[in-house]
């Protein structure tokens, strides 16, 4: 959707959730030698100011990875010093008593992690974010045959690079679902991908919103996984009340309290990711959590075929 741009909302609590989980995949799944594709359908613009206007209109980071940042457990799970640290990477001056400046996206994080044997399918349908992304992959030095950008719809165009001629990749689907439609095509599109490439590891992130769409899309992809005899996770963490709060005044304007919640559904999660986010999202519902209602679940389905 032309409309929607991430830089508003870049390094908000979904953005934790999403790129903790993101990072310990990856991290697994690089550890193995064997090449690897990752496919981003909706990969956004792949860096963001935190301090530029956009972020600043809305302050998401501020409930998101800055609140991270500020809190201070002792010690930190190992999937969130992973993920503090990537982003450590891009802020060098952070070394130095700087601020998070730079928030990298999905496609950074990714290119973070990769490593030249391995392929970086990026798609982006918004004019503008797909220019930026053009620019900062290669901005960041990357093998131009490793990371391909496509300004195309990724509903449509990742499926023909299913299977990799390695067979082994992962899929992130993560579209902005301001089109009631996208719950549907998010659905169909599992499915699809399942039936070119079954061993595939697929990452969806989804708003945990009051829309019977959102509540109906993870049953359904747990149809989904059990039709299809694979293992899935799915995990979410809830930061805030999702009702209005406080009294409105005459001519005040409404606030409106946003996203509480997300979460992500993982088909053929890698074995070590279930006890990775069992010591995450506590840490991170503790240190997101803005009222009573802050909290995390945590739920998952075996299978007998043999994971990736």
């Amino acid at each position: 959707m032309f409309s929607y741009r991430h830089a508003f909302h870049a390094g908000n609590h979904a953005d934790v959730l999403k790129h903790t989980a993101l990072l310990c995949i990856l991290q697994h799944l690089t550890a193995k030698e064997t090449p690897l594709s990752v496919v981003d359908t909706h990969a956004g613009a792949g860096l963001y100011r935190l301090d530029g206007d956009f972020a600043q209109t809305s302050n998401e980071s501020e409930e998101g990875v800055l609140r991270l940042f500020a809190s201070q457990p002792a010690p930190r799970a190992a999937a969130i010093q992973t993920y503090m640290a990537a982003l450590r990477h891009y802020n060098p001056g952070m070394a130095d008593g700087g601020k998070l400046r730079i928030y990298p996206g999905s496609p950074v994080l990714a290119q973070h992690l990769l490593r030249a044997q391995d392929k970086l399918h990026l798609f982006e349908l918004q004019p503008a974010d797909m220019r930026a992304l053009r620019g900062n992959t290669e901005q960041l030095q990357a093998n131009s045959r490793q990371v391909q950008v496509y300004h195309e719809d990724g509903f449509a165009g990742a499926l023909r690079l299913l299977p990799p001629p390695s067979r082994r990749g992962l899929l992130l689907c993560d579209p902005s679902y301001e089109l009631k439609s996208d719950y549907a095509q998010v659905h169909a599109f599992i499915g699809a991908a399942l039936k070119k490439f079954a061993t595939g590891v697929y990452v969806v992130w989804y708003p945990i919103i009051p829309r019977p769409e959102a509540h109906e899309l993870p049953r359904k992809l747990k149809a989904l996984a059990r039709q299809a005899g694979k293992s899935w996770l799915n995990a979410s963490v809830t930061v805030k009340s999702s009702a209005k709060s406080g009294i409105q005044l005459p001519g005040e304007k409404v606030k409106r309290p946003g996203m509480a919640a997300s979460g992500i559904f993982i088909i053929n999660p890698p074995y070590p990711l279930k006890g990775a986010l069992q010591s995450a999202l506590p840490e991170l519902s503790r240190a997101l959590g803005q009222d009573h209602l802050a909290g995390f679940k945590l739920e998952n389905g075996e299978a007998s075929s043999q994971r990736p």
